[in-house]
């Protein structure tokens, strides 16, 4: 067996993207899914450098390489744990020659640096930060998954200011988050970017949106916009029509 095949304690090999995109990841804890899927389907093509900050075990900074390519991709993970996975899922891919697990916190300036992240450097950062602010509620006793989901000091606003870093004038960042964090997030956006663009993600069909995707671009002075929807799944619980391409790698977002 391939040393990349083999299987480190309580992982999954995975098959995505119709078998396309192979990822190593926890059995426990945060796993990649629909959430990560929409994202990479979000991001646009890129000739430079992708930057997928917090990666996890890389999936969705992998699935936009795989399926839209970009010229070096960086997965920068806070967790040695989940990096070294990354690492790992790089290799499965066959992403070695253009691909970088990175351990390091993206929020920190210091850190960032001192792991040779250089401000201007990415032209497309995509991010898929946690979803709970401090005390909204009980954190998870896994500390990988309380990591994964619980914003830490700074906020949301933490993440932007990354990603406004990172990218140079007119670089692209795409992140998904909860719909209820709009109010939220776009202060922290506004400022550093413009041409904000914000895609409602539906479980159902028929219901409001619990999802978000945003895009913008650092620096824009254009406006923001509202683009169509995209539902989950239909009233019966299965997959739409759309989610069900999405994770079989179509791009259904434009």
């Amino acid at each position: 067996m391939d040393e990349h095949l083999a299987a480190p304690e309580n992982t999954t090999l995975d098959h995505l993207m119709g078998g396309k995109l192979l990822i190593r990841q926890p059995m426990t804890g945060h796993r990649g899914g629909t959430d990560t899927m929409l994202l990479a389907a979000a991001a646009p093509a890129t000739s430079g450098t992708l930057l997928d900050l917090g990666a996890g075990v890389g999936t969705a900074g992998l699935a936009v390489a795989i399926r839209k390519g970009c010229n070096q991709l960086l997965l920068v993970e806070i967790q040695p744990a989940l990096a070294a996975l990354a690492v790992g899922n790089i290799a499965l891919n066959g992403l070695v020659c253009r691909a970088e697990a990175i351990c390091a916190d993206a929020l920190s300036a210091a850190t960032r640096r001192a792991a040779g992240l250089v401000n201007g450097m990415a032209d497309v950062v995509i991010a898929n930060p946690p979803y709970l602010s401090p005390g909204w509620s009980k954190t998870s006793p896994d500390p990988s998954r309380a990591t994964a989901h619980s914003l830490a000091e700074g906020g949301i606003d933490s993440w932007c200011r990354a990603a406004a870093a990172l990218l140079p004038p007119d670089g692209r960042f795409v992140m998904i988050h909860r719909a209820d964090f709009l109010a939220e997030i776009l202060p922290s956006l506004c400022g550093r970017f413009g041409a904000i663009e914000i895609i409602p993600i539906h479980p159902r069909e028929g219901v409001a949106a619990n999802r978000i995707i945003l895009r913008a671009t650092k620096g824009s002075r254009a406006p923001l916009s509202i683009l169509p929807g995209i539902a989950v799944h239909v009233e019966a619980g299965g997959f739409t029509r759309h989610a069900a391409a999405l994770h079989e790698g179509l791009d259904i977002i434009a």
